[in-house]
């Protein structure tokens, strides 16, 4: 049979009974299974799929997830059992899109599901989703053309695109106070949640290491000022102090605190958010920006007295400390506990301006691609993510970067007896007074010249890590 006949197989109506679904199934198993063996392999998915004209769906997916005897091939009881639960997921979709339960979805109900999402459409863009869906040209979409669009493809609905636009775990610009990733309820279930986690935290590691003199170069200049030093001469000083090697310095524990800080800050987001849906329904934006600042503020409470070591060990002089253990002792020693949450208010305050700018930028860009280009997919691909990702960040760093530089500065005052110890009001008005407004952004060059080489870096770890674990992108 050749495309017509699969289709209107596909078709019938909402109220089949237990043994018309069961006929429909076989028939579509049997014209599925090319070779006539009772199983329908990867390959015969794909073909009979195509030839249906069913697009772009994860076949792979598909196999993986009904394929219980692990055999790399469906039987006729896989297949069902995938079709069944697929199938009801489908109908509880389908019922919750369908707001005023007339068997229908039309234009508005598409936009409003979407704008719950955090996803905002324009009517037109609504009906050309619909448009792709509505066979029989009524504009509206019936139980059958949206299980008939959705049947084989493991997951193109309306969470797809909120899915593919998710912030991504791979932007790791060395400064952690992105807002964290939310996890569909697919990928709970697979278990990939730490796996992404894991990989997310080798990107860091990476990347961190490989900007590392950028980044000591700009706590120099926070703390130092740069007193007219270009970025190039501030490199040649630090060598000839300390050798090539004292670029990285600071770098072990800044690489050592991405672990923890990213598994508390992703628990924090997880407790905080489960309090806030307890329907289970998606955050809206500003949800997850009250949500995302808790996280961050959480984790940043708890490693604080890492961020004052990184400090520290970052501005050490040739011979100043023996290792970290050693730092730590001394701050101890000389300086007692409290020096361990130096800064800590600018820092907390920080974060607020960074998640709520940084989500804010994300959100318009999303929305200014989806209005332009969202027609035939909803994935934007790596590029358009990364740079939308990227100056979303770039605009949260420049409003919270003068909070960054005094919390840096007053992490760095060591104990010189008699030295004043200055209050984060008192950095600011010493810095403005002596220095100007420049004065809050010392350090900003080579903090921008970093973001692109770690963003950079650290999505081609992500993604090779990714494959290493064993999660699908």
């Amino acid at each position: 049979g050749g495309a017509a006949p699969s289709l209107s197989l596909l078709h019938s109506t909402l109220r089949e009974s237990g043994a018309e679904r069961e006929k429909r199934w076989t028939e579509l198993f049997q014209q599925l299974d090319l070779n006539k063996d009772g199983r329908i392999d990867v390959h015969e998915l794909r073909s009979g799929l195509a030839a249906w004209g069913v697009a772009r769906t994860d076949v792979d997916e598909i196999v993986r997830v009904s394929d219980t005897n692990q055999d790399g091939q469906l039987d006729f009881e896989e297949f069902t059992r995938y079709l069944r639960t697929h199938e009801k997921e489908l109908k509880l979709m389908f019922r919750s899109l369908d707001r005023n339960n007339d068997g229908q979805i039309d234009v508005g109900e598409i936009q409003q599901s979407l704008h719950s999402l955090g996803v905002e459409v324009s009517t037109e863009q609504a009906y050309r989703i619909l448009r792709s869906m509505d066979r029989d040209g009524t504009m509206t979409i019936d139980w059958n053309e949206w299980r008939d669009h959705f049947l084989f493809n493991p997951f193109r609905n309306m969470e797809d695109i909120a899915h593919y636009w998710k912030h991504s775990l791979m932007l790791d610009i060395g400064e952690q106070l992105t807002v964290p990733d939310e996890f569909s309820e697919r990928e709970r279930r697979a278990g990939l949640v730490w796996r992404q986690l894991v990989a997310g935290a080798m990107a860091g590691a990476v990347s961190r290491t490989g900007t590392a003199p950028l980044d000591r170069l700009k706590v120099f200049l926070q703390v130092h000022g740069s007193g007219g030093a270009s970025l190039w001469s501030g490199l040649r000083g630090m060598v000839q102090e300390g050798g090539v090697q004292s670029l990285w310095r600071g770098n072990g524990i800044n690489v050592l605190k991405i672990a923890p800080e990213s598994a508390i800050k992703f628990m924090a987001y997880e407790q905080v958010t489960q309090i806030s849906t307890k329907n289970g329904g998606s955050l809206r934006v500003q949800e997850r920006f009250i949500a995302g600042s808790l996280a961050g503020a959480t984790a940043q409470t708890i490693i604080y007295p890492m961020e004052v070591l990184k400090t520290r060990l970052t501005l050490r002089k040739t011979g100043q400390y023996s290792g970290m253990v050693d730092c730590a002792r001394q701050i101890l020693r000389k300086e007692g506990v409290r020096a361990f949450y130096r800064g800590y208010v600018p820092n907390t305050l920080g974060i607020i301006p960074y998640a709520g700018i940084d989500l804010a930028v994300y959100e318009t860009l999303k929305n200014a691609w989806l209005q332009r280009y969202c027609v035939g997919s909803a994935d934007p691909g790596v590029l358009v993510l990364l740079g939308c990702g990227t100056v979303s960040s770039t605009c949260g760093q420049l409003a919270s970067y003068p909070l960054a530089l005094i919390r840096t500065r007053m992490q760095a005052q060591a104990s010189t007896e008699g030295a004043p110890k200055l209050t984060m009001v008192g950095q600011f008005k010493h810095i403005v007074s002596h220095e100007g407004v420049p004065g809050l952004y010392r350090g900003i060059a080579p903090n921008f010249l970093k973001v692109i080489p770690a963003v950079s870096i650290s999505y081609v770890v992500y993604e090779h890590m990714k494959k290493a674990l064993g999660v699908g992108s």
